[in-house]
């Protein structure tokens, strides 16, 4: 079955999103790692700025999604995806560009912290 998205991380597996992102009624806001519950599980959450309390605790506002396609909607996922299970963290698109900020502390995390996929690494020769 072809998609009609790029396999940015290979073998990334599949998430949980919110129909609000998938259907671009909504940005992605906030990012959930939770432990995966079946294989192809990454165990991440997307869910978008509109999205309330009320709506997320509704299953049926939840869908099974190819991490790939999440990182076509918003690319900046690309960078958390080795996060740790327990990530709790929030995009923020202040006009200037996104950061991405741990929720538990309020701090941003580095650059340097996210994850390049292999085919985009560099590697020096020195």
């Amino acid at each position: 079955m072809a998609t009609s998205y790029p396999e940015f991380i290979p073998g990334a597996g599949a998430g949980l999103a919110t129909k609000n992102v998938l259907s671009g009624a909504g940005r992605v806001r906030w990012m959930v790692r939770k432990p995966s519950r079946q294989a192809a599980d990454n165990g991440w959450r997307i869910m978008s700025d509109v999205d309330s309390s009320e709506y997320l605790s509704e299953s049926g506002n939840w869908v099974i999604t190819d991490f790939n396609e999440l990182c076509a909607i918003e690319p900046a996922l690309i960078g958390i995806y080795d996060f740790p299970v327990g990530s709790d963290l929030q995009l923020v698109d202040d006009g200037q560009g996104i950061q991405i900020f741990d929720s538990a502390s309020g701090r941003e995390v580095p650059r340097s912290a996210f994850y390049v996929p292999e085919q985009h690494r560099s590697f020096d020769d020195d």
